[in-house]
């Protein structure tokens, strides 16, 4: 594959993927067009050997499988999730101040705020609509041009700023929307963008799910373009190189990419990684074609791995001091095996050997991360899977700066370095 292809790729998945509605719309269309097949919840399933299908919960959580051409005997799992920290408004938004029509939000997930200001923000999400035949239905809505803005207060009015002052996402963080509009009716102006964008008239609103988002578009940048800058990268990035090489699979194995919402805020909802959607998806699948003995599932899963993908943290130039000397990570170093004794990350020493295996068998450099001592962790959804289905799991993902702001920066050959071994990944025949 074309280095620069894959990432042409990825930002125009990063463009149309503002919320994670829209990435699971961005991937459930590539995956229709590669001949996958969408199943639902609600309804019997019936699988084939070879088959390839996909199913959705909450329009914000995928998995697809690429079923085996024979027996169901182990599964090659790629989990990723879909949602990015940022800045939601609330159901009542609508407020006034000093002449001016402002947004209130909530934050999502541990974001960054100071990024936040000065930035031509555009609106996304999902609105529930009921139309006129009394039939409810949810729509997408992607403003693709600036209609907020979070002002900075000008230095001179806070001559302290540059020495570091907390923020408070109350009173400080509230985008102006519409001048002399103290009395404009936001309803009607969603109902005008969902009129643009889909055509409906006479459609009452009935309650929305919306965020805003930065309208710089994704970019590579860098003397000789050997960076991506973009918003969304934690964890859109993952989601594209497991959906790359999801596609790639030869078909002879058992494959599955899970995309789920929910991780920046914990996973527990019946959507995130803690719920049990995969579970749920993969029992059913298991019982189709894996046997209904007793034990099947169980061993299933126990031959079974999963590599949870979510990027780490690259050694940053001028904060060299934030990482252990020994774990620094490099931007276009290759992926990152992520390590924590306290199993804030699912690694062992198994896992891990099993990924360097298949790094040295796809000819890609291999990282590792373990965080200061003296320092927290974060986490993903790697031990809430292990947890919950008992899989043995690892936790990688590309190195990255900036983690959580609303532009993020990562290496463009770690993409192709991903996704290669990734699909390494889905192509093995034995799993160690």
């Amino acid at each position: 594959m074309s280095q620069d292809d894959l990432v042409e790729r990825l930002l125009n998945f990063l463009r149309r993927s503002p919320t994670p509605w829209h990435a699971v719309a961005s991937m459930a269309a590539r995956l229709e067009a590669a001949g996958y097949r969408r199943l639902h919840e609600c309804e019997p399933w019936q699988l084939a050997p070879g088959e390839r299908v996909y199913v959705t919960r909450n329009d914000s959580s995928i998995i697809a499988l690429q079923l085996p051409e024979g027996d169901l005997s182990a599964l090659r799992m790629i989990g990723a999730h879909t949602d990015s920290p940022g800045l939601r408004l609330k159901p009542s938004a609508a407020q006034a101040s000093a002449g001016w029509l402002q947004l209130g939000v909530e934050t999502y997930g541990g974001v960054l705020l100071a990024p936040w200001y000065d930035r031509d923000l555009g609106l996304a999400g999902r609105i529930h609509v009921r139309h006129p035949d009394g039939r409810l239905e949810g729509l997408l809505l992607n403003v693709e041009r600036p209609v907020a803005i979070i002002p900075s207060l000008a230095i001179h009015l806070d001559r302290d700023v540059n020495q570091g002052r907390p923020i408070n996402a109350q009173t400080q963080m509230a985008p102006v929307f519409l001048q002399g509009g103290e009395n404009a009716d936001l309803e009607r102006l969603l109902k005008g963008w969902i009129a643009d964008q889909h055509g409906l008239e006479g459609v009452e609103l009935l309650d929305f799910e919306l965020g805003l988002h930065d309208m710089q578009p994704p970019a590579r940048i860098g003397v000789a373009g050997e960076l991506i800058a973009s918003a969304r990268l934690d964890n859109l990035l993952s989601c594209f190189a497991g959906l790359e090489a999801l596609l790639a699979a030869d078909g002879r194995q058992g494959v599955v990419l899970a995309a789920s919402d929910h991780e920046e805020v914990g996973s527990a909802s019946a959507c995130g990684a803690q719920g049990p959607f995969l579970g749920d998806v993969l029992q059913r699948v298991s019982e189709r074609l894996g046997g209904d003995d007793e034990g099947a599932f169980i061993r299933l899963i126990q031959a079974s791995r999963m590599i949870s993908c979510d990027n780490a943290h690259a050694l940053h130039p001028n904060f060299t001091d934030k990482h252990d000397a020994a774990h620094g990570p490099a931007l276009n170093g290759g992926p990152v095996i992520k390590v924590n004794a306290s199993q804030r990350y699912a690694t062992n020493s198994a896992t891990a050997a099993m990924f360097r295996d298949l790094c040295r068998e796809a000819e890609v450099p291999v990282q590792t991360f373990v965080t200061r001592a003296d320092m927290g962790c974060g986490s993903t959804i790697g031990p809430i899977t292990a947890t919950e289905l008992g899989v043995p799991t690892l936790d990688v993902g590309a190195p990255q700066w900036a983690m959580h702001s609303i532009r993020e920066t990562a290496g463009a050959r770690d993409v192709e370095y991903l996704t290669r071994v990734l699909t390494a990944f889905c192509n093995r025949a034995e799993l160690a």
